[in-house]
């Protein structure tokens, strides 16, 4: 017992130590993600007809003072084959290799690599979004409102689908499906510091 106790002292010092540096401000609060109350959509154009779309699974690691939104971080992961159109012929495709792939290619992701404060609750996020193992730059501009000990993240982005390679083959048609596709997103989270 008596070699276990400097270890113990030290585990100890070292956990305090941790815990000191986090409430000073050290190591950013993670958010957790409400499942139940957010979602992920998307809108494409059928034959010129605006079809919705949503996403059923996803995931999501937030990291980040509002206040000091530079030094945050946000990743999200969407599970490919939870795509639904609400329409089960369509929805049979999505999976498929022209499509999303999702033997090959089970998720999509968004990786920050920067978050710029905007005032007002209003943030633009800098990052990486990789479908079907293509990855593009982009910058999404996000909203967050707060009430109670909830934070709501909402905003939306638009991408060209077959930059992702998404629709191969007679699908690339752009008059049967078009190419613009517009993510819409809310995410509604608890643990994020006040605005």
């Amino acid at each position: 017992m008596s070699l276990l106790r400097p270890a113990w002292r030290a585990l100890c010092a070292a956990a305090l130590t941790l815990a000191s540096a986090a409430a000073a401000g050290g190591a950013e609060p993670m958010a957790q993600l409400a499942p139940g109350y957010s979602q992920i959509g998307f809108v494409t154009k059928q034959m010129g007809v605006p079809v919705e779309g949503q996403f059923r699974k996803f995931d999501a690691q937030i990291a980040f003072d509002p206040k000091k939104p530079e030094g945050g971080t946000v990743a999200l992961q969407v599970d490919m084959a939870s795509a639904t159109l609400g329409v089960p012929q369509s929805d049979a495709e999505l999976p498929k290799a022209p499509w999303f792939d999702t033997a090959r290619f089970p998720k999509a992701s968004f990786q920050s690599s920067a978050i710029k404060g905007l005032g007002g609750g209003r943030f633009d996020i800098a990052g990486r979004l990789t479908i079907k193992g293509h990855t593009q730059e982009l910058v999404v501009p996000v909203t967050i409102t707060q009430s109670a000990d909830r934070s709501t993240a909402t905003g939306s982005f638009t991408i060209q689908r077959l930059a992702f390679k998404v629709g191969e083959g007679e699908w690339t048609d752009t008059s049967m499906v078009g190419d613009e596709v517009q993510v819409r997103f809310k995410l509604v989270l608890t643990g994020l510091r006040p605005l």
